[in-house]
C-alpha cells in the first residue's frame, strides 16, 4: 500500500510539472501574440499617418513623383502584409522609403516649414518611437518563448504540443547602419 501511495505520489508530480510547463508556455506564447498586437497598433497609426504626410508633401514636390510614388506603394505593402515575416519585411521597406521622402523633402524650404508638414513629422516620429518600444518588447518576449521552446525539460512538452520559435522583429541592417544627416 505504501509502494502504491508513492507511485501515485510519483505520478501525481509529474502530471503537475506537465501542466506548470504546458501552462507556463501557453503563457509565454500569449505573450508574444500580444506584445505583437502592440506592434500592429503603432504600424497601423503609422499607416494612416502616410496618406496625410504624402498629400502634404504632394503640393511642394510636383517634380518627386517618384519619390511620393515608392512611399505609397511601399504603405500598401506594409497594410496587406499577413504574416509576421512579411510584415517584417514590409515595414523596414516602409522606413526606407520614409527616410527618403525626408531626405528630399530638405530641399524645400517652404516644405519644411509647412505646419501641417511639421505636425505630420512629429506625430510619425512619435509614433516611430512608439513602434521601436513596441518591438524591443515583442523581441523580449519572444526571446522568452524561443528559450523556453529550445530548453530541457520544456523543450519536450513544447515539441509534444506544437510549440515553436518566434521570429524577432528586427530592423534591417542597412536601415540600422545607416546614420540620419542632420543639416542646420
Amino acid at each position: 500500500m505504501v509502494g502504491f501511495l508513492i507511485f501515485l505520489a510519483i505520478i501525481v508530480f509529474l502530471v503537475l510539472t506537465v501542466v506548470g510547463m504546458y501552462n507556463s508556455l501557453v503563457q509565454m506564447r500569449e505573450s508574444v501574440k500580444n506584445a505583437w498586437s502592440q506592434i500592429d497598433v503603432q504600424l497601423k497609426r503609422r499607416h494612416d499617418l502616410i496618406p496625410n504626410l504624402v498629400e502634404t508633401a504632394k503640393g511642394y514636390m510636383a517634380h518627386e513623383r517618384g519619390t511620393l510614388e515608392s512611399v505609397t506603394k511601399a504603405r500598401q505593402m506594409a497594410v496587406d502584409a499577413s504574416t509576421v515575416k512579411d510584415k517584417i519585411a514590409a515595414e523596414n521597406m516602409l522606413t526606407s522609403t520614409l527616410r527618403s521622402l525626408f531626405a528630399v523633402s530638405e530641399n524645400y524650404p517652404n516644405l519644411k516649414a509647412d505646419r501641417q508638414m511639421i505636425m505630420l513629422q512629429e506625430e510619425l516620429t512619435t509614433t516611430e518611437n512608439k513602434i521601436s518600444f513596441a518591438r524591443q518588447f515583442y523581441n523580449d518576449e519572444a526571446n522568452r518563448l524561443n528559450v523556453a521552446v529550445q530548453s530541457f525539460p520544456d523543450n519536450i512538452i513544447a515539441a509534444q504540443f506544437g510549440f515553436q520559435k518566434v521570429e524577432f522583429f528586427q530592423v534591417e541592417d542597412a536601415l540600422d547602419k545607416k546614420v540620419p544627416e542632420v543639416k542646420f
